[in-house]
């Protein structure tokens, strides 16, 4: 399957057929409930459902039923240490240092608090241009209650030359947009040399391909596990802290009483936890927890060097199978090559891109829009076959040559793009 990205003419069906005879992870797609006839290309927005997870949530469903309050004193409420330990090889991290909570909004709140506790007055926060609004929305939010300066560095421009007088910067491991993936061990290294600090947001990143925080010198970074973790809608974010960095002298802004050090002790004074507990803040949904764990652990037997060889292999076999129609109809790839990329493939049609994924959905093949332009196609290597990504392709081309894109039902914008 290797060669698919570097196709020099679309592949057959028989060529694609082969390639799933030989898929390494090929068994992972029976465990994953997915509807009949849809092709699902938006993984890197809400992955599919395992179906251990119905079974996890009936399961907890039972022991609410059956064993009410005491269900916490087994496995409730200690789920957001060991989820984080099941989701810690993942990202190249620690046992102790990953803590499933919140969202990613509220981790990042979090950790920008924790950082600029001990920085110089006056420093900034520093946010990129371009990445997933809510990150720098919440860096300006928290400028604006904590008193400090707010920066932005524009796409573009070198990082160094706006590192002057800046505590942290807040950076995307993988471009939502693009799918471009940074070099986090170089950017780490220049944030670090600079004298600042950098939270890493691995929401396109965990699940997609190998990610090594210890590795790399990461001490911060937040994520979800809604996209390629596969654990739901509204699933739970995680915040990593380096154990280095376990200084519980130091308090994050939200402590909430499950991060006491002592949660049970009900003391009139905050005094935090002195591991990655103190990231926790109040009570968490056992549900959803349960959902989330059911993939976790089935991310337990999964290679996630296979998993960034497939995934390169399916972004290049729809690159292949689509690429004379972007010509012939003046849509943009902006993807990065191979070696540059997140999991997926990114299309820009500033007149027809809503319409075109519209289109493209009704045949039963789901991708998602943003704006302005942009068609994004995810590729989720444990649920995804080639022949699946062939025939996305071979949709995609069909749309276009018909025209339907251009019926007035694909314009009409719902609330959720």
């Amino acid at each position: 399957m290797s060669d698919a990205a570097s196709a020099a003419i679309p592949p057959t069906l028989s060529r694609v057929r082969q390639w799933d005879r030989d898929d390494p992870l090929g068994g992972f797609k029976s465990r994953f409930a997915l509807p009949e006839e849809v092709l699902y290309l938006d993984g890197n927005s809400l992955g599919a459902q395992p179906i251990a997870a119905r079974e996890a949530v009936a399961k907890v469903m039972d022991q609410w039923r059956d064993e009410l309050i005491q269900a916490w004193n087994q496995g409730w409420f200690d789920a957001p240490e060991r989820l984080g330990d099941l989701l810690a090889p993942l990202i190249g991290a620690r046992r102790g240092e990953v803590l499933v909570s919140d969202n990613i909004t509220l981790n990042l709140y979090k950790l920008l608090g924790e950082v600029t506790a001990v920085a110089k007055p006056g420093q900034a926060v520093l946010s990129e241009g371009g990445n997933f609004p809510t990150d720098g929305y919440i860096a300006q939010g928290f400028c604006r209650f904590a008193g400090l300066a707010h920066r932005w560095w524009p796409e573009g421009e070198a990082l160094e030359q706006h590192l002057e007088g800046v505590s942290v910067v807040v950076l995307s491991h993988v471009n939502y947009r693009t799918g471009a993936v940074r070099d986090m061990a170089d950017v780490t290294r220049r944030v670090h040399a600079a004298g600042a600090e950098v939270v890493w947001d691995l929401a396109h990143s965990a699940g997609a391909l190998p990610v090594a925080l210890n590795a790399c010198g990461v001490r911060y970074a937040v994520g979800c596990t809604y996209k390629y973790l596969n654990g739901g809608p509204g699933a739970p974010g995680f915040v990593y802290v380096a154990s280095e960095r376990h200084d519980s002298a130091v308090w994050q802004p939200l402590s909430g009483w499950h991060g006491h050090a002592v949660p049970f002790a009900f003391d009139d004074d905050y005094r935090p936890a002195d591991d990655i507990r103190r990231f926790r803040t109040g009570t968490h949904s056992a549900v959803i927890y349960a959902a989330l764990e059911a993939s976790l652990t089935l991310w337990q037997a999964v290679d996630m060097a296979k998993v960034r060889a497939k995934s390169l292999a399916l972004s290049g076999l729809f690159q292949a199978t689509i690429a004379e129609h972007l010509n012939d109809y003046a849509i943009v790839d902006i993807t990065p090559a191979a070696a540059c990329r997140g999991s997926q493939v990114a299309l820009i049609d500033a007149e027809h891109g809503y319409a075109i994924v519209q289109a493209l959905i009704a045949r039963g093949v789901i991708g998602d829009y943003r704006e302005p332009g942009l068609m994004r196609f995810g590729f989720t290597p444990l649920y995804l076959s080639h022949e699946d990504v062939w025939r996305a392709g071979q949709a995609f081309c069909e749309v276009l040559d018909s025209g339907e894109y251009l019926d007035p039902r694909f314009a009409a914008r719902g609330s959720v793009t």
